[in-house]
Formats: C-alpha cells, structure tokens, sequence
C-alpha cells in the first residue's frame, strides 16, 4: 500500500524542486505531513513558527458555492501543532522567499492576505488550480498520477526514510494511538526514496 507511493512521491518532489516549482513547498507539505488540500490551502504565516520548527492546522480554504471560505477545521485534528522535519522548514524557507520575489515583481498589484500559498498576486489559491497543478506535476515527473487524498497514506514512509523518531511521527500523522503509528510507520522504505530524499535535503542546503 505504501511501496510504490512512497517510491513516486519523492520523484515528484524532484521534479519540483529541479523545476523551481513556486508549490514545491505545497507538495513537501502534503506528502511528508499528509495536510489535506484544504489544509494545505488554508495555511497561513501566522500559523508556522519556523525557528521553533512548528506549524499549527487549524483552519482550512475551500469553495462552496462559488465562495471562497476561510474557516476553522471541523476535524479532529483542528488546533493540531505539528512539528515539522527539516525537509518542510527549508522549503517553507524557499516560499517564503519565492512569495517575496512575488511580492516585489506585483508593486502595487499585489494583495496581502497572509497565506503562504498564493496566486502571481497574492490571492488565495484556487482549489481547483492547484488540483491542476499537482496532476501536471505527476505528468512531468513522470509518474502515474495519484490523487491529493491518497497522499495521505504515503506520509508514514516518508517520514520513516528521514528518520523521523516514531513518536514524532505519531504527533505528525495525528494518531491517538502509537500502536496505530507503528502499524504502519514500520514498513521498511526502499533505498530509492531514501537516496532521493536524502538528495533533496542536500539540494535545500541541509
């Protein structure tokens, strides 16, 4: 079940980060820390505390009917603090970094609204854009295309190939029960995504 995920994932994430993906950031996020797109969507700076290597899910963006809202997560995991491994705080860095050269090149076209995804502009970003977005990524890594919500069930090998300790990664994927984390946390991840991530830290200037 997590295999072949856990094998695709990081060649996504190469590919992001070769192709200087301004979302290369987006997709650390929902393959390392499994955030649903709302989730994901709804984060905001004020929210993430980069020295302290944290990042708070409590709110989450979606469209309904024709609207965009930005409201509080109706799920267990609302007000949830997760620690975040290296690989997420340096590419938290990089958007930070990206937003600002965005920022600069809108001048007075651009929108401050506080999330850490965006459009050219600064408006929130679309849900069904970025579900573009992320097909079209799986189209140039080349890889069979999977759905954002499946992404999800790759997360505990990723974080066991960083060499995340088990109990982190149980406060991560928002488990109650550290047997339920172990369960799957101790499926042995393939030396091709270990190489791959251990790549991309290296990339990131870990």
């Amino acid at each position: 079940m997590f295999g072949g995920d856990s094998n695709r994932s990081p060649t996504v994430l190469e590919s992001a980060r070769k192709d200087n993906d301004p979302l290369y950031a987006a997709y650390v996020l929902i393959l390392v820390l499994g955030l649903r797109k709302g989730e994901l969507l709804g984060l905001t700076w004020d929210r993430i505390n980069l020295d302290a290597a944290e990042l708070k899910v409590s709110l989450q963006l979606q469209r309904v009917k024709r609207q965009l809202h930005h409201h509080q997560t109706k799920t267990e995991a609302s007000e949830a603090v997760l620690p975040l491994p290296e690989i997420c705080t340096a590419a938290l860095r990089l958007r930070q970094k990206s937003q600002e050269d965005a920022r600069r090149d809108a001048g007075e076209a651009w929108v401050e609204t506080g999330f850490v995804f965006t459009s050219a502009h600064g408006a929130p970003f679309e849900p069904r854009n970025f579900n573009r977005r992320f097909d079209t990524r799986c189209e140039r890594a080349n890889v069979r295309k999977i759905t954002i919500h499946d992404t999800r069930h790759t997360c505990a090998s990723l974080l066991a190939a960083l060499d995340v300790h088990p109990r982190v990664a149980m406060q991560i994927l928002r488990h109650s029960d550290i047997k339920v984390t172990m369960e799957i946390y101790t499926h042995i991840p393939s030396e091709q995504t270990r190489q791959a991530l251990k790549r991309l830290g290296e990339s990131l200037g870990q």
